[in-house]
């Protein structure tokens, strides 16, 4: 195996502003990696890694710059390439996790997430429930390497809102077809319940997390032994209009639990690893040949999960 090949998965949080992108970085780290007042600011892709806590931008023409966290909305963008997040999470031990502006502000040029596509490995894209997979999301995504989008995952986060079982299974159809051989798999989630659910294990069921979760675990478990996926990126041709990303948002409540590592996989540590215990689900299929090490999940008991009617953004 290469040095290339070994090293960590990169995997990028995608989709429009507000979708979710930040909740759900919050809940993979277990700690808000953003101070909470960087709502609405522009901002360069924020790549996280695991080390010491520190920051640093890396320029358009190589050279780094040291960054202080708490005035990071004042990093311009037109000069930075990256900006480089260093900090300690369980989840950071089997992967670097890059956090991508918004594509809904015109004013910011696709070229600040463009040029980080072939480092890519993955992406999660969060779409919202009440308004999925818009037209301006899957012209984005349709610029995309294949083999990076056989490797992602779709989020429909925001589910809680819909209300009626009809419209549930009306979106996630229309999603599916629209979407189809497009992502490696598509789930519904409430992120908001998931950070909720402490160590109820039907609440962390109910809020989409579950399932979610183990399918994270495997892909990451994948991604760890495969040839990096972006390196046939092509820009996608805006014209005169080009997409640009927005600064995710940060939560409003502090998340409950880090995650931790089992047998060299990762796992959000209100789940964890049970002995004998089999599954329910229907396994996705593997390449012949391959084992994984996970075994099934469950909600973790005694976590210290939110306070009941929490109240928290899905930004």
């Amino acid at each position: 195996m290469t040095p290339e090949t070994q090293r960590k998965p990169r995997i990028a949080l995608m989709g429009e502003f507000s979708a979710g992108k930040s909740t759900l970085s919050n809940l993979l780290l277990g700690a808000r990696p953003l101070p909470e007042r960087v709502t609405a600011t522009r901002l360069s892709p924020v790549w996280i890694a695991e080390g010491d806590p520190s920051a640093h931008r890396e320029l358009l023409d190589g050279t780094e710059e040291p960054v202080d966290i708490t005035h990071i909305h004042d990093v311009p963008i037109e000069d930075t390439r990256v900006i480089r997040l260093f900090m300690q999470a369980d989840m950071l031990e089997n992967c670097d996790l890059i956090d991508c502006p918004g594509i809904s502000d015109p004013n910011m040029p696709s070229e600040v997430w463009e040029r980080l596509v072939p480092e890519i490995d993955a992406v999660i894209w969060c779409t919202h429930a009440t308004q999925a997979w818009r037209q301006s999301e899957a012209s984005v995504w349709e610029s995309m390497p294949e083999a990076l989008r056989e490797n992602s995952i779709l989020l429909v986060t925001r589910f809680d809102k819909l209300t009626t079982d009809k419209d549930r299974r009306r979106v996630m159809a229309r999603v599916e077809r629209e979407t189809n051989g497009q992502f490696d798999a598509v789930f519904p989630i409430s992120l908001t319940n998931a950070l909720a659910a402490g160590d109820d294990p039907e609440k962390w069921e109910a809020s989409g997390a579950h399932d979610f979760a183990e399918h994270l675990v495997d892909m990451i478990s994948r991604l760890s032994v495969a040839e990096p996926a972006g390196k046939d990126f092509i820009p996608l041709d805006t014209g005169p209009k080009t997409l640009v990303l927005e600064p995710s948002m940060a939560v409003e409540e502090t998340v409950a639990e880090p995650v931790q590592v089992v047998e060299g996989t990762v796992v959000p540590r209100r789940i964890r690893p049970t002995a004998g215990e089999k599954s329910e689900r229907p396994k996705r299929a593997r390449p012949t040949g391959e084992k994984s090490s996970v075994r099934p999940l469950r909600p973790a008991t005694g976590s210290a999960g939110l306070p009941d009617g929490a109240a928290l953004k899905d930004s």
